[in-house]
């Protein structure tokens, strides 16, 4: 039995990878790059963020920027990633939103998804949480889901 064969549309279209900061979204940015050295396509990292809801003004800090905390998050995502060699084409970017609405609306222009299994989520007993599992669905490209490494056993 032949295998089938995997067809991406990369005209100058980004593999793009959500990343959120766990091991998945860390992997997923490996196992993305990979892709688009195969493929010669832009990789492209989007972390995305949002403004709190404040319940009373002492919950909130002048001091506190969700962007920068966004970025900060991402940067040291890229830095586990890639050890200090990013790969060619690559950009990093932080995008306000909610992730799920951001990764399917940039999915419009992605060549491939690449999203980890499960995030930084409540749920660590699932396979998929809920903003893989939508851009599984819901995608205009093909979707990428990567797991975490696991553990070594002892």
């Amino acid at each position: 039995m032949s295998r089938p064969e995997v067809m991406i549309d990369t005209r100058d279209r980004p593999i793009i990878v959500g990343v959120d900061g766990s091991a998945a979204s860390v992997e997923a940015l490996v196992q993305a790059s990979t892709i688009a050295a195969a493929f010669d396509a832009p990789l492209e990292a989007i972390t995305t963020w949002n403004n709190p809801v404040m319940l009373a003004p002492f919950e909130s800090s002048p001091d506190r920027s969700p962007e920068e905390e966004a970025q900060r998050l991402l940067d040291d995502a890229v830095r586990e990633a890639f050890q200090g060699n990013t790969p060619h084409r690559f950009r990093a970017v932080t995008i306000p939103g909610p992730p799920t609405e951001v990764l399917l609306e940039q999915s419009d222009r992605a060549a491939m998804l690449v999203v980890g299994g499960r995030g930084r989520g409540a749920f660590k007993n699932m396979m998929l949480g809920s903003v893989s599992a939508a851009c599984t669905a819901h995608a205009h490209c093909p979707v990428l889901v990567v797991h975490a490494p696991s553990a070594p056993s002892a």
